[in-house]
């Protein structure tokens, strides 16, 4: 974990747009597909998007003020089925309550098939400087095989606009997101696409593992049998592949899934795994201002409902300073592990409330816990700090994680219930 205090005010935003053209099928998020077609400013489903971003307007305004947003994350779902002015309208909202700090980092999400040049440079012109495209695969077969809209030519178009914006000194930086191991990949096959992906000279890299989600259509076919996922050995060999040619091309892994040239990381995204706070708007949106987690309801109806009530009984209670709350210990050493510089086991057990005693006795018990993970140099220790190796303790961070969550069910009721759950806001250390 980095010394970002939990309770700091929190100067981060992440906005959700819940439409988008079909749900791919891998997807479980709170989305809503309106059509091949669909569009935010008129066609199918610009009704629906109009009154959603109403509702969403209303959402920001009755949360509780604080400082200017230095980051600000607008994801889906689809983002660029909205205009630039609808964009530039969100932003705008946001700057009128809690104002937008100089220099802030404004992410927006899109997909390849959704907007054209003209609509990237007015997002630009909105105030974006950083973009998140969703290109999965350079491979037509993979992308049908995924349920995506765009195809392949879709994806080099945008990766050429994006970095045409970005070598003009219009954008702050980019990222391309690729998903590997898919059903049928090998290591010829998934080498051409990091290869693909590597010409486009994009900045930063986000590599997900394909994982199948409950209620999917990729579970149903799994059910069935119909859906051939890759080995474990392939699978690994696969992973390794993906480091040591991202790192033989100058990218840092800095977080499980994460990949950057220097100066591109994601400082939205540090936010979360930092345990820092932020707010959150929208159907489906998680915030964690001050510590307690509030999740949005996952159905327009619902949500719609919730902003309702808010506006008549006031902002939930988690949004609110005086409630703030310690991210349990646990949560903390998830998140923590999944970046590079790991996390301060003493910091945060000290902050979580253990005196010196608590803590010799219980991070001994870990110790016990992670023993295998250490002598097989998944996990290092540095100090007081313990991190995940790379490549092979990223790779593996779930067994990790496994063995850290057995520990914490271990523990006694006193332990696990930190006696620093409700304080007062402090100061950044």
């Amino acid at each position: 974990m980095s010394g970002i205090d939990t309770f700091a005010s929190p100067r981060s935003a992440y906005l959700h747009i819940p439409f988008c053209h079909r749900r791919c099928f891998y997807c479980d998020f709170a989305v809503i597909p309106l059509g091949d077609k669909a569009s935010g400013v008129k066609g199918p489903g610009s009704f629906s998007i109009q009154s959603y971003l109403k509702t969403l307007h209303r959402e920001i305004a009755i949360s509780p003020k604080g400082p200017p947003l230095a980051t600000v994350y607008i994801g889906g779902g689809t983002p660029s089925l909205l205009s630039p002015h609808q964009i530039s309208s969100l932003i705008e909202h946001l700057g009128q309550h809690f104002g937008i700090q100089d220099g802030c980092e404004l992410t927006l999400e899109i997909d390849p098939a959704t907007f054209s040049q003209d609509d990237l440079e007015g997002y630009v012109g909105a105030g974006i400087n950083r973009f998140s495209l969703g290109g999965q695969s350079f491979e037509d077969r993979a992308l049908a095989q995924l349920g995506r809209f765009h195809r392949s030519h879709h994806l080099i178009d945008a990766c050429r606009w994006l970095n045409h914006s970005y070598k003009d000194g219009r954008l702050k930086s980019w990222s391309l997101d690729l998903i590997q191991n898919l059903p049928g990949q090998d290591l010829a096959a998934w080498r051409n696409q990091l290869q693909a992906a590597l010409k486009t000279s994009v900045p930063h890299l986000s590599i997900y593992d394909l994982s199948i989600e409950p209620g999917t259509v990729f579970s149903w076919r799994q059910k069935r049998g119909e859906l051939s996922l890759l080995n474990h050995d392939l699978a690994a060999e696969i992973a390794l592949m993906t480091s040591a040619t991202l790192r033989d091309a100058g990218f840092a892994r800095y977080e499980i899934s994460n990949y950057a040239l220097p100066g591109h990381t994601s400082r939205h995204n540090r936010v979360y795994w930092s345990g820092a706070g932020w707010w959150g708007f929208g159907q489906g949106a998680t915030s964690s201002p001050w510590g307690q987690r509030l999740v949005r309801p996952r159905t327009s109806k619902a949500y719609s409902s919730w902003v309702a009530e808010q506006e008549i009984i006031g902002p939930d209670s988690s949004l609110k300073p005086g409630n703030a709350k310690l991210m349990a210990l646990d949560e903390q050493l998830m998140v923590g592990l999944r970046c590079r510089e790991g996390v301060d086991i003493e910091r945060l057990t000290r902050s979580w409330g253990w005196n010196s005693r608590e803590r010799e006795h219980y991070l001994k018990s870990l110790d016990l816990y992670w023993l295998s993970s250490f002598k097989r140099g998944w996990l290092k220790r540095c100090g007081n700090r313990i991190m995940l190796s790379e490549p092979n303790g990223m790779e593996i961070s779930n067994q990790v994680l496994i063995e850290m969550i057995r520990w914490w069910e271990s523990l006694p009721a006193a332990a696990v219930s930190s006696p620093n759950s409700e304080v007062l806001p402090r100061k950044v250390v």
